[in-house]
């Protein structure tokens, strides 16, 4: 079976993606078909999330393996197959390229097309230009942030900051912590 997969952008309007993969492909072959079409760097840490209709996350599937607590399963691009996961026409599927700003493309298995194969994947729409995998930082935008610290800080009209240096913390620098047989440091 092929399954047809149509790949979006919420930064690029015009960005568009069309793949066509084997089934029995692993999540690996999606990512570097995803890579090789978006002409996105392979050195990135990325991830693919299976989504419900509204897009919300549900299970990763990393490019390696990560730390997890024991009691998670860890489920890595290369051990996975995609009709293992994948078998319903309209399933949503995220591929985070940029983890430190959370930005992702928007995946839509498309098509299911019974009775073929392919030997690779193939790229078999490509519109617009991929959006930058890594973020400039000033193209972020951040709200500016200001801190009142003046006479109503603590809501206390009669706030002396000058207070706060020295009123509770007597006694503290004198005081060493223990060693924790546990610590790992």
């Amino acid at each position: 079976m092929i399954f047809k997969f149509l790949i979006l952008s919420d930064e690029v309007d015009n960005f568009k993606r069309e793949i066509k993969i084997d089934a029995d492909a692993t999540f690996l072959d999606f990512y570097n078909a995803i890579i090789e079409a978006t002409r996105f760097s392979n050195k990135e840490m990325a991830s693919f999330f299976l989504c419900d209709d509204k897009w919300r996350k549900k299970q990763e599937i990393t490019l390696v393996e990560m730390d997890t607590y024991s009691d998670e399963d860890s489920y890595i691009m290369e051990e996975c197959v995609l009709g293992d996961y994948l078998e319903d026409e309209k399933q949503k599927l995220m591929f985070v390229f940029d983890y430190f700003n959370e930005r992702a493309l928007f995946i839509e298995l498309s098509e299911l097309i019974p009775g073929k194969n392919l030997k690779t994947p193939v790229c078999t729409l490509s519109m617009g230009e991929a959006p930058e995998q890594i973020a400039n930082i000033e193209d972020l935008k951040t709200d500016t942030v200001s801190l009142d610290t003046g006479e109503t800080f603590y809501g206390d009209e009669s706030f002396e900051l000058d207070e706060l240096d020295r009123e509770g913390f007597e006694g503290l620098d004198d005081t060493l912590p223990e060693p924790d047989t546990n610590d790992l440091y």
